[in-house]
């Protein structure tokens, strides 16, 4: 029986969580992993008590929406929250990361950034990732690990 690949594995769960996403114009998830471990997920959403974009639309000011908080920067606060080490950790996100959550990514001592589709690819974040002897690689879901399994237009438009 072949094993799905770990980096399958990862970015599935980076579309899954993508799918908790309470923003409307873009769900994106992300999965942070350290030694073959998810040690933290998140997914674009409003602060805890805040209202979400799905019931009272995005805070659109200059492009941006305000009231979300990025999938990466969940992941990342989660650690922090709960005292969780990131350093040499690899994050896997749906989309690729903004240059904020970049920075942030960065930061926080992950040294691999997992991403499923391009996504206004900013040039100074990917100057940035080789500067700081950061891995960037763009991860293509392949079909045979999913074709079996019923989990509907989220993973499947995603391969």
């Amino acid at each position: 029986m072949d094993r799905i690949p770990w980096n399958q594995y990862f970015m599935a769960q980076a579309v899954l969580l993508s799918l908790r996403s309470t923003c409307t114009r873009l769900e994106v998830g992300a999965t942070l992993v350290r030694d073959k471990r998810i040690i933290a997920g998140g997914y674009n959403g409003s602060v805890s008590g805040d209202v979400h974009c799905i019931d009272e639309d995005c805070y659109v000011v200059d492009g941006h929406c305000l009231r979300t908080i990025h999938a990466e920067m969940n992941a990342l606060l989660q650690c922090a929250k709960f005292g969780i080490p990131t350093d040499g950790s690899e994050i896997y996100v749906t989309h690729f990361p903004c240059l904020a959550c970049t920075k942030a990514i960065l930061q926080a001592g992950v040294k691999t950034i997992h991403y499923l589709h391009d996504y206004h690819n900013n040039e100074y974040a990917i100057s940035l990732i080789k500067q700081v002897g950061a891995n960037v690689h763009q991860v293509k879901l392949d079909e045979k690990y999913f074709s079996k399994l019923q989990l509907g237009e989220a993973l499947t438009e995603n391969l």
